[in-house]
């Protein structure tokens, strides 16, 4: 049966020993979310914390933090809500799995009837009033601006589009967007609301910005947990989120439109209502952010909190994000797998794509697509910059600042999630000539702080289609290392053709061509000296080179998280030719940390040591952490 709220979710994961109870008294300050980092490592349960230090409610975490059991959670209408994405995609599958598996296209209608929001005339949501200050605060970093939402689904309506028929919510949308309890500037009845560039939310506050109106928001925490997935789920403009929620929920969404004007939902368990009134904001973070650095303090929108409410049996649920992979590195997966087939029907002409949860997801984007521009003159990247484009214009795949793209003709089986593939497939073939395309001074992810300013950096598309240019070196060929100058180290092999090297620290990105001519000078004498550079494509010049080269994880994280495309890559050789730019092996990352790079997270000492005596035998952790 379709859970009806959060505690029958949380009480399931019990029955099936997917949940463990701590019920030591821990804190909301860093403990709670030092207990979630360690139990999402140790691939553990859930964990209801039952006495959070000053909470009216226990807390979970971890509900997501392992595929198997967010897909546990998600049973009721997981598979069918895929069905009806993929006949959606491809209508014409309908036909043909009515004869051959006449069961799933019966539950994809299922889910279709699921799909439509009911109206009820009273909600659990709405028990017992409370004020903002009794909601659980949990701060998850030492740096942090204070407490935070992680697992908030932010409600809005178009303003001036009016209720539908029975008051129903029509042009509205529901978004993941962090919000900040207290701290800084705020009042006891005020939240900090950071959204985003290129956020469904920010079209409904410029609309209200331009009718010199207050923004209604209604904030939903907890509730069946399909309806969190739902508020990330990255759907089409128009396309509801409370229809995708009851599709995924195998339950239709309730909600409630109150005397007050605010659309609630009838089984979440808290609900925060108010108004972002115009042209208002307060410093906001800093806040540890999900590419492992802190998002810094900017100005965004106060919400003026009007009332909150709780059910009776209210659980307040959060996640803690971080270094990737973090809990929320499974929303990721699950929205690839659900929006998967498609891809080809919004991008036509490509095959797969995949954000790299481990670069940080925005930073590195890679794709498969089609080459089939005239092929009698030689396979090369043609429609493939017409399919780059169409992708970078496309939704939030507009925030990737790296894009990979290769042509399926010259590997039918390479998929964009097999990232060593990938990475090994384009780098044999990219022409650094002609085949590196850059755009500059555009807009970039606003948690990433490589670029020129908030939201401003740029991108750079890496093609690969033909015939193999060059074999991969698995070694560094041994001139090299004889004509490296100091202080460059290395460098040391990460993949075929890739390679980690160690030098100065970053001084300016006015100094950094001098710096690098010692560098191109030794190379070009151990070209002299017979050294074939040519299977060195990339070459990642950072602090700690052992470090980066050590795993797969860690070259992604810190080549893509710690540069941008127009500032930090280099090449031998390189120059500009009717605004093109050019270059010979090796092309150069600079992924040193910069004075204007955010912090990294690093964890409080004495706030592990005191989980660690949790996970002490005889301790409620003992054997999960």
């Amino acid at each position: 049966m379709a859970y009806r709220s959060l505690a029958e979710a949380v009480s399931d994961l019990e029955r099936h020993r997917m949940l463990v109870r701590v019920p030591d008294e821990v804190d909301g300050h860093l403990e709670v979310a030092e207990i979630q980092r360690r139990v999402y490592a140790a691939k553990g349960p859930a964990i209801l914390c039952e006495r959070v230090r000053g909470a009216p409610a226990p807390c979970v975490s971890n509900l997501f933090g392992a595929p198997e059991r967010a897909r546990f959670l998600l049973r009721h209408g997981l598979e069918a809500a895929k069905a009806a994405v993929r006949y959606r995609a491809e209508p014409g599958r309908l036909a043909r799995d009515l004869l051959r598996e006449p069961l799933t296209p019966l539950k994809a209608a299922a889910a279709g009837l699921h799909s439509l929001p009911r109206r009820v005339r009273s909600a659990p949501s709405q028990a017992r009033r409370i004020e903002l200050g009794d909601v659980p605060r949990i701060t998850s970093w030492p740096d942090d601006g204070g407490p935070f939402i992680t697992l908030p689904q932010v409600f809005t309506e178009e303003p001036g589009a009016g209720p539908g028929p029975l008051g129903a919510p029509l042009a509205s949308n529901v978004g993941m967007y962090r919000i900040q309890l207290a701290g800084n500037d705020y009042g006891p009845s005020e939240a900090g609301m950071h959204y985003q560039i290129h956020r469904g939310i920010g079209i409904h506050h410029t609309m209200a910005e331009r009718r010199g109106e207050p923004l209604p928001v209604s904030i939903f925490v907890g509730g069946p947990p399909a309806h969190t997935l739902a508020a990330v789920m990255p759907l089409p403009e128009g396309l509801s989120e409370l229809l995708f929620a009851g599709m995924l929920a195998g339950r239709s969404f309730r909600w409630l439109r109150r005397r007050d004007g605010f659309v609630v939902s009838a089984e979440s368990d808290f609900t925060i209502t108010g108004f972002v009134d115009p042209g208002r904001t307060l410093p906001e973070g800093p806040f540890g952010d999900h590419l492992g650095y802190y998002s810094l303090i900017h100005p965004f929108p106060v919400l003026r909190v009007t009332r909150v409410t709780c059910r009776d049996d209210a659980i307040w649920p959060l996640t803690v994000v971080g270094r990737p992979p973090q809990e929320d590195t499974t929303f990721g997966e699950l929205i690839h797998e659900i929006t998967e087939p498609m891809v080809p029907t919004s991008l036509p002409g490509v095959h797969s794509v995949h954000a790299v949860d481990a670069a940080g997801v925005h930073p590195l984007l890679l794709a498969v697509g089609s080459e089939r521009y005239a092929p009698f003159t030689g396979r090369r990247p043609q429609e493939l910059w017409t399919i780059a484009n169409a992708i970078l214009g496309f939704g939030q795949c507009s925030l990737a600042k790296y894009l990979f793209i290769a042509a399926r003709e010259d590997a039918p089986d390479l998929r964009a999630g097999d990232i060593a593939g990938m990475l090994d497939h384009v780098l044999r073939r990219v022409d650094l000539a002609t085949d590196l395309h850059f755009q500059t001074r555009t807009t970039m992810d606003t948690l990433d702080y490589t670029g020129e300013g908030l939201n401003a950096g740029s991108k750079l598309v890496v093609a690969g289609a033909g015939p193999e240019r060059r074999r991969l070196a698995r070694r560094v060929p041994d001139p090299v290392g004889r004509r490296l100058p100091a202080p460059y180290s290395g460098p040391l092999p990460v993949l075929p053709g890739v390679f980690t090297l160690g030098g100065p620290r970053f001084s300016s990105h006015e100094a950094v061509e001098a710096d690098l001519a010692p560098l191109w000078a030794g190379l070009d004498a151990a070209e002299r000296d017979g050294a074939d550079l040519s299977g060195m494509p990339l070459v990642v010049l950072c602090d700690d080179p052992a470090f980066a080269a050590a795993n797969l994880r860690n070259f992604l994280w810190v080549t893509f998280t710690r540069s941008n495309p127009s500032h930090d890559v280099h090449g031998r050789n390189s120059r500009i030719r009717h605004k093109h730019w050019s270059a010979v092996e090796p092309i150069l990352v600079d992924a040193r940390l910069k004075p204007h790079h955010a912090p990294p997270l690093i964890e409080d000492p004495a706030v592990t040591r005191r989980v660690d005596a949790l996970a002490a035998p005889g301790g409620p952790l003992h054997g999960v952490i």
